[in-house]
């Protein structure tokens, strides 16, 4: 079954999407993460696992990330419970955060916990 997502509204991203890197669940969806491609978005993808405590100061960090960069498009998924989605992304670890610009990815970090240079590689965008 195809879900065309090719009639929304503007407000897409922020009616329906909230708090994705913050959420203790998966986030990440594949139309959602193709639409947002398609649209020219910039896309942070964090992976985590509930007992990691480097993955909950990186949520942390993204949380006022995506508050400070309404712009970009945040998604999430549980490494272990995910791995299907893992695999598709090329994911081998907790804590890696991934960003993908114009369809390709342009960023990647693992264990990343420096707020600075999170903003940074966000920014360089």
């Amino acid at each position: 079954c195809h879900i065309h997502i090719k009639n929304i509204h503007h407000n897409f991203y922020t009616d329906f999407i909230q708090s994705f890197a913050v959420d203790k669940s998966t986030t990440f969806n594949n139309e959602i993460f193709e639409k947002a491609q398609l649209d020219g978005k910039i896309v942070v993808i964090n992976s985590w696992n509930e007992t990691c405590t480097t993955c909950k100061a990186q949520i942390k960090i993204l949380n006022q990330a995506e508050k400070d960069f309404e712009d970009i498009l945040f998604l999430s998924f549980e490494q272990e419970k995910d791995k299907t989605i893992a695999k598709q992304l090329g994911i081998d670890y907790w804590t890696t955060i991934v960003i993908y610009q114009n369809n390709k990815e342009v960023y990647r970090s693992i264990g990343q916990m420096n707020k600075d240079k999170i903003y940074s590689a966000i920014k360089s965008l």
